[in-house]
């Protein structure tokens, strides 16, 4: 009960109580009247109608005082959970006047909240030096180096920002504010700080690189004088040791190349040079590079070609063959003997896409690792049973080239069944993204 009455006085104490403290003396008053001038069966019925209007009074401000006291409680709560989140939050009407500005938005844009709460921020503002960062998010048209994550004219919006002065790495997310009648209110944006994530992935790309570098020269070097000493005139023995050395030099060599590959796609500086090309006739000159390996394992390949005679896209050759060997090269290896694959090439309809897929009958993959197919460094266990070395980098390396060409790239599997792996590349050259994405940006 001590909890009640201490809930009833802090009700009772609200502003929202002001209209029954205004009707009691009032009520008190007329009763006094009545009293005086009234009969007794009068003054009965008026007490009666003032009690029960007191009554009435009392609760509807009660609770219109609880449910109020519980929004505010809420909106603080709310507004202290905004004000010390790690990202910055800032939110603004159809005006752009500025309306929440948290701790970590002054931090990050050092720029103080009291600067810009409930000031509209016009692009003259943002050439001020003191808001210029501020308002390139807010204006991201104003920004020297931007790139979008999202389709255009999509919510929420995501873009990457990257600043000199400071040296800043920003991805800002932007979404409406409508109320529940779907009028909108304004917009907020969320600002992450990449800056410290990308200096640790810089540094580690760049010791990646710099190992790497000094591992390949000695490995080439090693390699070739194992492909000399294969061509001489060797003892069985000699042969054996030449071919086990070879092997192993060639799989450290490539092994490094891949790391290397990983290194430049993870900084954006992968190096593409896009042209038009006829994708049925490359699809060819890949099936055919890769015909020795698929006679030595037993394995027929198969084009399944489109109607067209030629399918022109906007792609790298050079960068666009590793992804699509790499999916052909797998599906040979980790096929059955005498198995299949079956390369097809088809227009998807009413999509601007070409697909691509590669079929084979091999082991397949484990549902729960199908999702992770595409990650650094993996590899499935039933695939490492079959092939001990590997670096789990080829499929890595290939979802970034076809993210780069402005495709995308899947699996489907069934253990034991054979697995189809899907790419695709656009035929509208809007759709190829204008610049390299650094450090797996998606």
């Amino acid at each position: 009960m001590s909890n009640f009455f201490k809930k009833a006085v802090l009700y009772m104490q609200l502003p929202e109580m002001r209209l029954f403290w205004y009707f009691l003396p009032l009520a008190i008053l007329i009763l006094i009247i009545d009293i005086l001038y009234l009969p007794k069966s009068w003054v009965l019925i008026n007490v009666g109608i003032f009690f029960t209007l007191g009554i009435i009074i009392l609760v509807n401000n009660l609770r219109l005082a609880r449910l109020n006291l519980e929004i505010k409680l809420e909106r603080n709560e709310m507004r202290s959970i905004v004000y010390n989140l790690f990202d910055g939050i800032i939110a603004y009407d159809q005006d752009f006047r500025i309306l929440i500005f948290n701790r970590a938005a002054e931090r990050i844009l050092n720029i103080s909240a009291d600067r810009v709460i409930n000031q509209n921020f016009t692009p003259e503002k943002a050439k001020d030096i003191n808001f210029s960062v501020l308002g390139q998010i807010l204006y991201p048209s104003l920004a020297a180096l931007v790139v979008r994550r999202s389709e255009q004219g999509m919510f929420p919006q995501i873009a990457d920002f990257t600043f000199k002065q400071p040296e800043l790495n920003l991805r800002v997310t932007t979404d409406k504010i409508i109320d529940p009648n779907g009028q909108l209110l304004g917009f907020v944006k969320i600002i992450h700080d990449r800056t410290r994530e990308i200096e640790i992935l810089k540094s580690k790309s760049e010791f990646i690189e710099v190992a790497a570098h000094q591992l390949r020269t000695p490995l080439t070097s090693l390699n070739w004088i194992f492909e000399s000493l294969a061509r001489e005139t060797l003892t069985d023995s000699q042969k054996e040791l030449i071919n086990m050395g070879l092997l192993g030099a060639g799989g450290v060599l490539k092994t490094v190349n891949d790391l290397l590959d990983v290194s430049q796609i993870e900084e954006g500086r992968f190096g593409y040079k896009f042209e038009n090309i006829n994708l049925i006739s490359f699809a060819e000159e890949i099936m055919a590079s890769v015909m020795a390996l698929a006679k030595e394992s037993k394995i027929k390949i198969y084009f399944k070609k489109p109607e067209e005679a030629s399918i022109m896209v906007f792609a790298d050759p050079q960068k666009l063959s590793i992804a699509f060997s790499n999916l052909i090269t797998n599906a040979i290896k980790y096929n059955i003997e005498n198995g299949e694959v079956v390369v097809e090439i088809q227009k998807l309809e009413g999509q601007p896409y070409i697909q691509i897929s590669v079929k084979d009958t091999g082991i397949g993959i484990p549902p729960e690792d199908v999702k992770k197919l595409f990650t650094k460094f993996f590899r499935a266990d039933n695939a490492k049973k079959i092939i001990t070395g590997g670096t789990g980098l080829g499929l890595y390396i290939s979802k970034n080239i076809i993210k780069r060409h402005g495709g995308e790239i899947w699996a489907e599997s069934q253990l034991n069944r054979g697995s189809v792996f899907y790419f695709t590349v656009p035929i509208d050259l809007k759709l190829v993204p204008p610049t390299e994405a650094a450090f797996g940006e998606e």
